[in-house]
């Protein structure tokens, strides 16, 4: 069975995510790269084609159009305004919009029935603009969420630590902005709480520097791309895997009817429910906070 990802707008973000895809061994069997600069992304594709002889698996990859997207399995929205120096993801919302509407509208022509993977920042706003524009099933809706700052988050504490990441269990959950927050009642090393090992002031720092990551890496290097590329991998090795892994992509809340970060099942369905997450009364307030602030952003399309 071919597994076709589509990448619609390639710049640093989707040209990241395709050579990450490209370097890891995943069931991707085909890569299209769309872009309004159709001589440049001809040129990405003959620069990731040149470096096939050292990849993990056979892939094809080639710069297409949106007739490729029929038969896809994934479509990764990445084109749109980024995020510059000092500017909140927020500010990108209207020029975003109507990028986004119209990728979308020229998706649905091709009869596409995959699952729609949107990065276009504000992440949580446009995807679910994507959806109530295409009117897909919700959970074949999916933004990157915070996946990229619950991984910021597990890799400082990891370092702080000199743990592996990967046993640093706990999440970042709401708006992928500057209302996102840790529960840390939920946060573990290995099996033991996370205060057995950090005291609230150094979590709360923790906290700080990933909502202050983007800006960071902005301010010193134009933009964020390899980590988001990388998010989008794990993302979609959950689908094409059938994985039912836990991810804090950007899934419907119909309590609130938003799109945010949420501990999400996924699998080759899209998002097919939520993990079961107790949050203090404190961080439920929190996250009602993010969700209003997406809520109200959703409300000036």
């Amino acid at each position: 069975m071919e597994n076709k990802v589509v990448i619609i707008g390639c710049g640093n973000v989707g040209m990241s995510y395709a050579y990450a895809l490209l370097n890891q061994k995943t069931k991707v069997t085909d890569i299209i790269l769309i872009d309004i600069d159709e001589e440049r992304v001809v040129g990405e594709a003959m620069d990731l084609n040149h470096g096939l002889p050292f990849a993990p698996g056979k892939v094809s990859i080639k710069a297409g159009t949106y007739t490729d997207c029929m038969d896809a399995s994934i479509i990764c929205i990445c084109a749109g305004s980024a995020q510059k120096e000092g500017e909140k993801r927020l500010n990108l919302i209207h020029q975003n919009e109507k990028i986004v509407k119209d990728i979308v509208d020229k998706v649905l022509k091709t009869n596409f029935h995959g699952i729609f993977l949107v990065v276009t920042n504000p992440v949580d706003v446009i995807t679910y603009v994507v959806q109530d524009y295409s009117k897909f099933p919700k959970g074949k809706v999916i933004g990157t969420g915070t996946t990229l700052d619950t991984a910021r988050l597990r890799f400082l504490i990891g370092e702080h630590l000199t743990i592996n990441p990967k046993n640093v269990h706990t999440y970042v959950l709401g708006e992928h902005g500057d209302s996102e927050f840790v529960p840390w009642s939920n946060a573990f090393i290995g099996s033991s709480q996370i205060e057995d090992y950090l005291e609230y002031e150094k979590l709360k720092n923790f906290e700080t520097e990933v909502k202050n990551a983007a800006y960071d890496v902005i301010e010193r290097k134009g933009a964020t791309y390899y980590g988001i590329g990388m998010s989008l991998v794990r993302i979609t090795n959950a689908i094409l895997n059938d994985e039912n892994t836990i991810l804090t992509v950007s899934s419907y809340n119909k309590e609130h009817d938003v799109y945010i970060g949420m501990p999400s099942i996924v699998n080759q369905k899209g998002v097919v429910g939520l993990a079961k997450i107790s949050l203090t009364d404190e961080e439920k307030q929190k996250f009602n906070k993010s969700v209003e602030i997406v809520k109200e952003e959703i409300t000036k399309l």
